[in-house]
């Protein structure tokens, strides 16, 4: 008879010990999830806002008519330079599929940056060609992100 007093304490401290160790286990991975998602939303806001700063500043190069050719594609690389050390930090946190989506977005702009230091002006159709595909391309991406980011989610209640 102790004997078995002794098995079912045994056996509900396991049980016990399991349930903590799965209850950390859950914590833990959805700590992990939350850090990742935080990341990747700071991550995309921070790429959205340097692909739109360089964006603007081909817009500005491509509606001035009196700057030398040099200036110009000096201009337009510096505008687009920090672009690059975001699209490397997308190709390691992003998701793969939002990946896909920045890497279009980033060749797209990178044709815009072309033709604006080439002086293609803003009214030309290849430049108003080449602003409508990063259009449709930035498009894609913000919506590849808002999916990423389960932007339409609507948000559980905790009690």
């Amino acid at each position: 008879m102790q004997w078995m007093t002794l098995v079912s304490a045994v056996i509900g401290a396991l049980i016990a010990t399991a349930s903590a160790a799965l209850l950390d286990l859950s914590r833990w991975r959805r700590e992990q999830d939350d850090r990742l998602f935080g990341v990747r939303r700071a991550l995309y806001s921070d790429y959205l806002t340097c692909l739109s700063q360089a964006r603007n500043a081909f817009r500005s190069l491509a509606r001035n008519q009196e700057m030398e050719s040099l200036e110009r594609a000096r201009s337009a690389r510096d505008s687009f330079a920090p672009c690059y050390g975001m699209r490397y930090q997308m190709s390691i946190m992003a998701a793969s599929h939002v990946f896909a989506a920045s890497e279009n977005a980033f060749r797209q702009l990178r044709n815009v940056r072309d033709l604006a230091a080439a002086g293609t002006l803003a009214w030309d159709e290849a430049y108003t060609s080449g602003r409508a595909e990063y259009e449709a391309a930035l498009t894609r991406l913000r919506e590849a992100m808002r999916l990423d980011l389960e932007a339409d989610r609507v948000p559980s209640r905790r009690r």
